[in-house]
């Protein structure tokens, strides 16, 4: 049976392709003014709409944005890489550092907590095997001024009360220090990760542009005795992030 030819790539997707390569390779940095619609149609020799289509491929990938009164240019805010092995490691939190420092370095960050008492929501309440009162952490992550995340944990109340994981600071090593400290180290996780498309207050909270998604992160901790102690549900700017897993095999 005969092969299927190959499609050949469409205009548009070479063009993307085109700016694309420049900005990887550095000749168009971050800040730099990036072909309009006008200049792409000449240099290229095609119609506006397909102009517009590699601008839009760009900007939904998170490699440019609109600049008001400057035009399109490359974004300067540089991807999170998170390497979801590491940052979980013991080692993170046993130093009293934050498992964000891992991803972080020294890149500006600011992080506002809420925390409340509520009654467990059905799926938490099965995933923990407990329909006790939740201890609930609210956070919203931004960094260099961006939201980039927001994230919800629920603890059973039974571990949490009395504890630092009832104040918004918890302290050094955060969380999973504090478990630790009263016999719940948290020894074994389980992250989910599935992508899809944002509802439209989590496109505008997170300044997305259009066909922009966000990564849905589940992570489940259990200590020693396979308790789950926490349930953490995390919504990323799927333009902004890098999801890293090294393991051996």
């Amino acid at each position: 049976m005969p092969s299927k030819p190959q499609r050949e790539p469409r205009r548009y997707q070479e063009i993307a392709d085109e700016l694309r390569a420049k900005i990887d390779s550095g000749e168009l940095p971050p800040g730099a003014t990036v072909p309009g619609e006008n200049t792409l149609m000449k240099t290229h020799d095609v119609a506006r709409s397909t102009a517009r289509q590699a601008i839009d491929v760009l900007r939904a990938e998170g490699l440019i944005e609109s600049r008001q009164g400057v035009g399109i240019t490359v974004r300067e805010f540089r991807p999170i890489r998170r390497p979801a092995v590491q940052r979980l490691s013991a080692e993170v939190w046993h130093a009293g550092r934050s498992i964000w420092d891992v991803d972080l370095e020294d890149r500006p960050r600011r992080v506002e907590v809420e925390v409340d008492e509520v009654d467990a929501p059905e799926h938490v309440a099965r995933l923990l095997g407990t329909d006790e009162r939740m201890c609930r952490r609210s956070r919203t992550f931004y960094v260099e001024g961006k939201l980039i995340q927001t994230a919800v944990s629920h603890l059973p109340m039974s571990l949490a009360r009395g504890t630092r994981i009832m104040e918004p600071d918890t302290g050094p090593g955060g969380m999973y220090a504090r478990l630790e400290e009263i016999g719940h180290k948290p020894t074994r996780f389980k992250e989910e990760v599935r992508t899809r498309m944002p509802t439209p207050q989590e496109a505008a909270d997170l300044q997305l542009g259009p066909g922009t998604p966000v990564f849905q992160i589940m992570r489940l901790a259990a200590d020693d005795d396979d308790r789950v102690v926490e349930v953490n549900e995390m919504t990323l700017d799927g333009s902004n992030y890098i999801l890293e897993y090294v393991f051996s095999s």
